[in-house]
């Protein structure tokens, strides 16, 4: 199901985008008159869980910057199945590597929750590159440390086992709570089906949730529903070595 955009009235959206970039590290030191002109070229869109935003091989006209919600990115087969590459949440953006090289899309994207999305188009991108140099380190950074993270996936999915990957997962999910003991009981809420964490990790679903029974019989972990209860969160990362 492809969605229909709800976007906000015309009039308005400039001065809203405009306020929105100054909060987005890639576009707040950009000056008032730049980011303005940055904000004719975006527009605020709205889609519904489960809406397609492209599909493999629709053409890109820019790229996305989450506002709320989450977007999987995935591969699919002649057959349906899904491979997931990323989880996409607030603060992410997506499409930008597919942007520059001026090629359709090579997968697609699909909002697992109800999202809010900031779109940049391209010319205005491009636009502003050719202008600011600085911007374009900052943009080139950005891949980068894409890159860095999918070939960090990559080693994990060749060198770690199920387990250890689940496990990186769950400690990773608590990486961004400045307030997460070192040790002690932690809570981590699965952001979305554990079909779909699965996929993103490169297992099946009856793996994924063969090793959290694991884990819970090994008393290092509680499941209930997307809940999960880490009585000890040190013990829980000295069970086992990651790279």
């Amino acid at each position: 199901m492809r969605a229909t955009l709800q976007t906000g009235k015309a009039d308005t959206l400039p001065n809203s985008a405009a306020d929105i970039l100054t909060r987005t590290p890639l576009f707040s030191d950009l000056p008032g008159d730049d980011l303005h002109r940055l904000a004719q070229g975006c527009r605020v869109e709205h889609y519904d869980r489960g809406n397609i935003l492209f599909h493999k091989g629709d053409p890109c006209h820019g790229f996305h910057l989450v506002l709320d919600g989450q977007i999987k990115l995935a591969f699919v087969s002649a057959a349906g199945n899904q491979k997931v590459v990323e989880i996409i949440r607030p603060g992410q953006s997506f499409g930008e590597a597919v942007m520059f090289m001026q090629k359709p899309y090579v997968l697609m994207a699909q909002a697992l929750t109800d999202c809010q999305l900031l779109f940049i188009a391209k010319d205005v991108i491009f636009q502003e590159i050719r202008k600011d140099p600085d911007f374009c380190l900052r943009l080139i950074a950005g891949l980068s440390l894409r890159l860095h993270h999918l070939i960090k996936d990559l080693e994990i999915y060749s060198l770690c086992s199920g387990r250890e990957r689940i496990v990186g997962y769950l400690l990773g999910e608590m990486a961004d709570d400045e307030e997460t003991p070192l040790a002690g009981r932690v809570e981590v809420c699965l952001p979305t089906h554990k079909g779909t964490i699965a996929s993103r990790l490169n297992l099946t679903q009856e793996h994924f949730s063969r090793v959290l029974h694991e884990l819970a019989d090994d008393g290092l972990i509680k499941v209930e529903g997307r809940r999960i209860i880490i009585p000890d969160v040190a013990n829980l990362r000295s069970s086992l070595c990651l790279p």
